[in-house]
């Protein structure tokens, strides 16, 4: 009875084991996987935002954004424009 016990201790234990370290192998190479992007994206020259815009483009978009900020802010304070 007691050997029985231990067998099914021991095999779960191992197998819990084994699957600690297939998950750990699985975040080693999602974390490699992350840094190659990582490394390739800076290896290029990325764009000023996200969309991948030109220069040009982003401070458009930049200057439109701040102007919603402060139409928002206008909001907020109750300042009707």
């Amino acid at each position: 009875m007691m050997s029985e016990q231990l067998l099914i201790a021991a095999c779960s234990l191992l197998g819990l084991v084994v699957l600690a370290m297939a998950t750990l192998k699985g975040w080693q190479g999602w974390l490699d996987l992350k840094e190659r992007e990582l490394a390739l994206r800076s290896s290029r020259h990325a764009p000023e935002i996200e969309g991948g815009a030109s220069e040009g483009a982003a401070r458009i978009e930049l200057s439109d954004l701040k102007e919603r900020i402060r139409k928002l802010e206008a909001i907020a304070s109750g300042v009707d424009l």
